[in-house]
């Protein structure tokens, strides 16, 4: 499992606009292989910035991969210069693999192996 994330630093007062952009928009997540889940979160908010983070889950690197050079990442993604006004600087991307989870009826999967 692959989590891919987005943290965005949104102006302060520009939250709803920020978030009425996301839900508003076009979603073609669901129709690439190896998608799993999407969420956008609402952070903190500081003095100067209100914290946001997109937050993918997708089966593997690779599918993760596929779908950054993708038709549909092209789309998702084509209106992204005029959203700058938004946001303090440009949004920091993390991505993570996942090595284990644990559900909540007490049942686990390891997806890797642990660093050494």
């Amino acid at each position: 499992m692959y989590i891919a994330m987005n943290r965005f630093k949104v102006e302060p007062g520009l939250g709803k606009d920020f978030e009425q952009l996301w839900i508003s928009r076009e979603v073609h997540l669901h129709k690439e292989p190896g998608f799993m889940s999407f969420h956008l979160l609402r952070g903190p908010e500081r003095e100067d910035h209100h914290l946001y983070s997109s937050h993918t889950v997708w089966r593997s690197f690779a599918d993760f991969e596929a779908w950054t050079k993708s038709e549909s990442f092209r789309k998702s993604h084509s209106g992204a210069g005029t959203t700058k006004k938004l946001y303090l600087g440009h949004p920091e991307f993390e991505g993570f693999e996942a090595i284990q989870e644990v559900r909540a009826d007490g049942s686990k999967s390891v997806f890797a192996a642990a660093a050494e």
